[in-house]
């Protein structure tokens, strides 16, 4: 079977190994003209960044790039982002690479035209409803990892320095008009970033999968998406050249970002806060405090689980997926704990209160309370 499709669903998505070369097409077709390249610095000096620069620059679309992005992207990263945005006379986003450099370029296409503090967006209520959307520029979003699933998601996560905080801005406009998932473009990624990113996207599944709310069409998506993850990271992680799993990774990706419109939980509730704080790897956060907050919400999914498990022909029900998880980022080489991922002498009681804050846990089956958030995290170290 040829991994290749243009799907509609969530958004226009043009898939398979080399479509990169559509990009001046996919930028045509969100009505973008002057495009502004968006990506992280590590990404920026790769060949993979300069082919985009070069299929931008030959359909005379410039050759314009911003790349001062930090790996959890802060408010300073977007406001030079938006001021480069607006000196170039821009019309539109290129948002390029993993979770950073995504999820800052489509905070630049949203705030390069709005008057109000990005703050002010937070996904709180209807905060979104004081961005004027009219404003919002367009944005094509090209994946080069397969964890996050930006490219396929109507917010982003930017870090506020002034409070260590990591916050969730969301906009419906911020989903990418046109998204290339081209895996060619992940091959370069190395294993360890392979195996961060995978666990992101098999946590983004996890967490919609036991998610409480009613959403029949995600709780499909994230099933599927927890059987890619399992079926072909191990051989992403193994032999970066195989573009069969790194195809299926990317779709897996794109599978838990869209799932999680159902919600989310403890995983990332506690990620963001130690990410924030001790500058931690995303996706390898979420892999390591994965297994303590299996055991925690154990009594809410444990006959959930046991069918993901049977779909999955893991034996054993809830314990033999508990197993398997620890198996699984065994062979990744994943941190046993957050100690040895290196975070030293945590504030509990702060990262408890940010836990308790952060909108994912609204989507944890079992009820968060400070007291039981704060054993959490003793049991993650």
């Amino acid at each position: 079977m040829k991994l290749w499709g243009n799907w509609s669903y969530p958004t226009a998505i043009r898939f398979g190994a080399g479509r990169i070369a559509e990009l001046a097409d996919a930028c045509a077709a969100a009505g973008i003209a002057r495009p502004l390249l968006i990506t992280d610095r590590g990404l920026a000096k790769l060949p993979v960044t300069a082919r985009a620069l070069d299929l931008m620059q030959e359909a005379g679309l410039g050759r314009a790039m911003f790349a001062d992005v930090d790996p959890n992207p802060n408010g300073a990263n977007l406001d030079a982002g938006v001021k480069a945005y607006r000196d170039g006379g821009h019309d539109g986003v290129i948002a390029f690479g993993g979770g950073s450099g995504l999820d800052l370029g489509k905070l630049v296409a949203l705030m390069a035209g709005q008057s109000i503090p990005v703050w002010d967006l937070e996904d709180i209520g209807d905060w979104w409803t004081r961005a004027n959307a009219d404003a919002i520029a367009p944005i094509v979003a090209v994946p080069t990892t397969a964890g996050t699933g930006s490219e396929v998601g109507r917010a982003g996560v930017l870090t506020d320095a002034a409070t260590e905080t990591k916050k969730i801005i969301f906009h419906p406009k911020l989903m990418p008009q046109v998204v290339i998932c081209d895996p060619e473009l992940t091959i370069g990624m190395p294993p360890a970033i392979t195996a961060g990113t995978g666990m992101d996207a098999f946590a983004h599944c996890l967490e919609a999968y036991c998610s409480p709310h009613f959403h029949p069409m995600s709780q499909g998506i994230a099933l599927e998406g927890l059987r890619l993850v399992k079926e072909y990271l191990p051989r992403a992680f193994r032999d970066g050249s195989d573009i069969e799993a790194r195809a299926q990774m990317m779709s897996a990706a794109a599978m838990g970002a869209t799932a999680f419109q159902k919600g989310l939980g403890a995983i990332h509730a506690i990620s963001h806060p130690i990410g924030a704080l001790h500058h931690t790897h995303h996706g390898t956060t979420n892999a390591v405090v994965m297994r303590p907050v299996l055991a925690f919400n154990r009594e809410a999914i444990e006959a959930r689980i046991e069918r993901a498990a049977a779909y999955l022909g893991i034996a054993g029900g809830f314990e033999g997926f508990d197993a398997f998880v620890g198996e699984l980022t065994g062979e990744l080489g994943i941190p046993a704990n957050l100690t040895a991922l290196g975070v030293v002498d945590p504030d509990i009681d702060r990262l408890t209160e940010m836990a308790l804050r952060d909108p994912s846990t609204g989507g944890n089956p079992v009820a968060m309370t400070a007291e039981n958030t704060r054993d959490l995290i003793r049991a993650c170290l």
